[in-house]
């Protein structure tokens, strides 16, 4: 899309401008190497959006599954289930990330793993959240029709229970992209994250931060575009809370 209304891409380099300030040609300045910083910065965010949405997806998946499974089944589940989430949240993931993104750095497709990371740890509150949302369900008699016809603990977790949780579902996807966002920025920034080629807003922000003295524009516009970017989400995840559970808010009925 940026290629189409801009005719910089992020890997051209302009040798008449290093470290040139935004001007007609450049609207947001170049970068110590002469690429358009706004170019890159359109390319690092496509990175951090897609890694946003992924990991946002596959937690939300994981959560449901599990939180689901967890009350629906019960016993010795449930039991290892909440003993695994516990596990989870006491784990300190940014260093076990920044450990293993730091020892597959030299593969291209380490951001993948970044991904699956932020994914496996991104879980747990949502699925206990999930869990208290349909304890109350396994005892609706549609549930238990279902149960009395035969249906499988699978075909009811996905058919009869997971329907009746999607706002929250929705809800909690919506909201975990920015929380992914921030996460990926903060390991990108400090190394540990996206690595190159690859560009991210974490590696701009990273580079930039050295320049912001003398240069500035390097370091704003990834900077400024990461808290809009985390800003619009938190705002389009809020307004579907608004949406589908009015009753949340103080002025809700």
């Amino acid at each position: 899309m940026v290629p189409l209304l801009w005719p910089w891409r992020a890997t051209d380099i302009d040798p008449r401008a290093f470290l040139s300030p935004p001007s007609a040609e450049h609207l947001w300045g170049t970068t110590q190497a002469g690429r358009d910083v706004l170019a890159l910065t359109a390319s690092g965010l496509g990175k951090s959006l897609v890694i946003g949405l992924l990991v946002a997806v596959l937690a939300t998946a994981l959560a449901a599954l599990v939180g689901a499974s967890a009350a629906y089944l019960g016993g010795w589940f449930e039991r290892s289930m909440l003993w695994l989430i516990d596990l989870l949240l006491v784990i300190p993931a940014f260093f076990l990330i920044a450990i293993v993104t730091r020892s597959a750095e030299s593969s291209s497709g380490s951001w993948w793993l970044l991904v699956i990371l932020l994914a496996a740890f991104a879980w747990p509150l949502s699925a206990r959240v999930v869990r208290s949302a349909t304890l109350s369900l396994r005892e609706r008699e549609y549930v238990l029709a279902a149960r009395y016809l035969g249906a499988s603990p699978l075909r009811i977790i996905t058919t009869h229970l997971l329907p009746n949780a999607s706002s929250l579902l929705i809800i909690d996807a919506t909201l975990g992209v920015g929380y992914a966002i921030l996460s990926e920025t903060g390991l990108s920034y400090f190394g540990f994250g996206v690595q190159a080629p690859d560009v991210s807003l974490g590696t701009l922000i990273s580079s930039g931060s050295n320049l912001m003295i003398g240069y500035p524009w390097v370091f704003i516009a990834p900077a400024t575009t990461l808290v809009v970017l985390v800003m619009c989400v938190n705002a389009i995840g809020d307004g579907l809370r608004d949406a589908f559970d009015p009753g949340s808010t103080p002025g809700g009925l």
